[in-house]
């Protein structure tokens, strides 16, 4: 297939090329910056079109739905923010949300403007979680603190922390484009749903072969990591990927501990 990528030069776009690649694909991307196998806006557009994950999306599913010769698939990662934060509730892609806080409320818009109106091209949308895998993600940020002794909760610790490997977030997105009968929603997670933010830290200290006591507390988290995904870190949901499962894919890493020891190695 020719698969086009939008975001294809940052963490997950390059583990997403790359495993396109290894499958025969010929992918292309779109980028601010020039380069082979690029699609580069005008400069003097950058700004209209580039401005927010909102436009850039909008305009590529106009352009598709004015396709004479429309694309096979249009598959879009947005994220679990969409869910209410919760310490009891458990969410899979049919559960509601997406309209409780500016974060739900922009997953929300984005969804509704990836939408493509008949039926000519099959629409994804993968909703995910905090990705983890070597040399990127929110691992990189990590790191050093729990390597030198000095991890621990966020937080309170309690809260639920969807998480899932870049392996498996590439290869849902494969299954997504290659799979005719994929369609709809898709929890982009770990099937170990339970996991807490606590015990997440107690893995990763285990994986780097240190204590994992000391807890991070908001604020700080606020500062290293920003506003939007500060949020995805302090207020976790228990979210479930029924349907990616029963639409088959297979997961690489399902289980946290080997997901981590991969990521720090």
């Amino acid at each position: 297939m020719r698969v086009l990528i939008g975001g294809g030069t940052g963490f997950i776009g390059k583990a997403l090329t790359h495993l396109l690649h290894s499958r025969g694909h010929e992918v292309t991307v779109v980028s601010r910056q020039p380069g082979a196998h690029r699609i580069t806006w005008v400069c003097a557009y950058q700004k209209e079109l580039l401005s927010s994950r909102l436009d850039t999306t909008y305009m590529l599913a106009t352009a598709i739905a004015g396709a004479t010769q429309p694309p096979q698939a249009w598959v879009l990662v947005t994220g679990t923010a969409y869910y209410q934060p919760s310490l009891t509730a458990e969410y899979d892609e049919d559960s509601p949300g997406g309209n409780f806080d500016f974060f739900s409320n922009l997953v929300s818009k984005w969804e509704a403007a990836a939408k493509i109106p008949g039926n000519d091209t099959r629409q994804v949308v993968v909703r995910s979680g905090v990705v983890l895998g070597r040399g990127g993600g929110a691992i990189s940020h990590m790191l050093l603190p729990f390597r030198l002794g000095l991890g621990g909760p966020i937080g309170s610790g309690q809260q639920f922390f969807p998480w899932i490997h870049i392996e498996d977030l590439s290869g849902i997105l494969v299954h997504a484009i290659e799979k005719n009968h994929v369609k709809g929603i898709l929890n982009g997670v770990s099937p170990a749903s339970s996991t807490t933010n606590a015990e997440f830290a107690k893995a990763l200290g285990t994986a780097v072969g240190r204590p994992a006591l000391l807890p991070l507390p908001s604020p700080a988290v606020q500062a290293i990591f920003g506003q939007e995904r500060s949020v995805m870190l302090l207020e976790g949901q228990k979210v479930i990927p029924r349907r990616t499962l029963a639409s088959g894919y297979q997961y690489t890493f399902p289980e946290l501990q080997a997901a981590l020891k991969q990521a720090v190695s």
